[in-house]
């Protein structure tokens, strides 16, 4: 995707969607990092339904560690990895009590610090929470940054870098919440729906007659 490219395909995106948001459920910054941690290698549906149960008897980091683990099990047993994922969630809870007053820390070197969070989780804390302008790559904005030219990169980071270096600023808080929701419903992994695309035009893939 060629430079000047990049302004018009980020202003289509914008004008018909001003305010993206994530479509993971939450009331907090707490529940945000919870939903974040447990949608690894699942979908957000799945993550909203399990959350729909746990987060009314604990959207605190206490709360949830007097679910316990059995407890904690019982509710996000239809999200994938659940096992793992409850024994990560409580052992932040337990490093969120005993290091950060029960708070979600607002760095990166905090946040990656807590188990079961990497960068990406980290990085969807910082823009959604604390209006970072920070580019989680997961795998629709892995495969809409390639596809279309804008940040093609090897790697999750190679294209998170590329990414911060190539999208303008003014578009950086809510970019990586377009190209999650741009790869989820149109360019999509099998059969991307060129034909509804409105960001075709300064797409390098779209302009060769499509995927």
């Amino acid at each position: 995707m060629k430079t000047a490219d990049i302004e018009p395909f980020f202003a289509t995106l914008a004008a018909a969607n001003p305010q993206p948001a994530s479509e993971l459920e939450y009331t907090s910054v707490f529940e945000l990092l919870a939903a974040v941690l447990l949608s690894a290698q699942a979908t957000d549906v799945g993550v909203n339904k399990a959350t729909r149960r746990l987060f009314p008897v604990a959207h605190t980091p206490q709360q949830m560690l007097a679910l316990g683990y059995d407890g904690l099990c019982d509710h996000i047993r239809t999200i994938g990895l659940y096992r793992n994922k409850a024994k990560h969630l409580l052992q932040t809870c337990q490093i969120l009590v005993e290091r950060h007053g029960g708070e979600v820390p607002r760095s990166r070197a905090e946040l990656e610090a807590l188990p079961g969070v990497g960068r990406k989780t980290a990085n969807v804390v910082l823009n959604v929470a604390f209006g970072q302008p920070t580019m989680a790559v997961d795998t629709h904005i892995f495969r809409v940054s390639n596809r279309t030219g804008l940040a093609p990169g090897k790697t999750p980071l190679a294209v998170e870098l590329q990414l911060e270096r190539r999208v303008p600023e003014h578009y950086r808080i809510e970019a990586h919440h377009w190209l999650i929701l741009h790869g989820r419903y149109v360019c999509v992994a099998r059969s991307p729906r060129c034909h509804v695309c409105t960001v075709r035009p300064w797409c390098d893939t779209g302009r060769q007659g499509g995927a």
